[in-house]
């Protein structure tokens, strides 16, 4: 960002992209475009505040030309938990952030708020909404990769694998002070999101 190095130069941004889209007649959903840009590089516009960017696709072609380092799940067909397993294995870096590949709006406010909430006394923070928490807009410390690998025989859900981590869980209030309309969750999943969020297909 500028000569004093990245905000965060201990964390890596995970953009997590592992999902194929079904509801989508298969459209790699980093792909889908808001105002001309594609979600993807919507989010790697928050790529120099962090010490490393990593991407997690099981079917990496799509995205071939942004040129980043491209990991498969380690533990191939366990989902979003797979998903952040592979990031926390492949970091280079103590944290990993994060972040569904079908997340338009993330602002650089919601992650200073999830990424402050970090201390010595905790191993993963994410957001609680509405009693939900959000385990795809959160940071992890690597080094639960190993207990969470051994975890995933069990196809455990992504919340019952921070119920076994030293969890911060954010208020809604934390994320409202700063996004009040709580946009950075936005997920596009379904031909109904694509329409209420002014979200495109990719051409061709």
């Amino acid at each position: 960002m500028d000569a004093a190095g990245p905000e965060f130069p201990d964390v890596t941004l995970a953009i997590i992209a592992g999902g194929q889209g079904r509801r989508l007649s298969g459209v790699p959903k980093g792909l889908l475009a808001v105002a001309g840009r594609t979600v993807l590089e919507r989010l790697l516009s928050q790529a120099p505040r962090f010490g490393d960017v990593l991407l997690v696709a099981n079917v990496p072609e799509p995205y071939a030309h942004f040129g980043l380092r491209t990991v498969a799940d380690t533990v191939p067909g366990k989902g979003a938990p797979g998903g952040v397993h592979a990031a926390l294995m492949a970091a280079r870096t103590p944290w990993v952030v994060a972040v569904a590949c079908d997340m338009p709006f993330v602002s650089p406010e919601a992650l200073r708020v999830l990424l402050g909430a970090r201390d010595e006394a905790v191993d993963a923070v994410c957001f609680e909404v509405a009693g939900r928490l959000e385990p795809l807009l959160a940071a992890y410390r690597t080094a639960l990769a190993a207990g969470w690998g051994a975890s995933l025989e069990e196809d455990p859900s992504l919340r019952q694998l921070l119920s076994r981590a030293r969890a911060r869980l954010l208020p809604e209030d934390a994320l409202r002070m700063v996004d009040p309309k709580l946009r950075s969750l936005v997920n596009v999943n379904t031909p109904e999101d694509l329409a209420r969020h002014g979200v495109t297909l990719p051409r061709g």
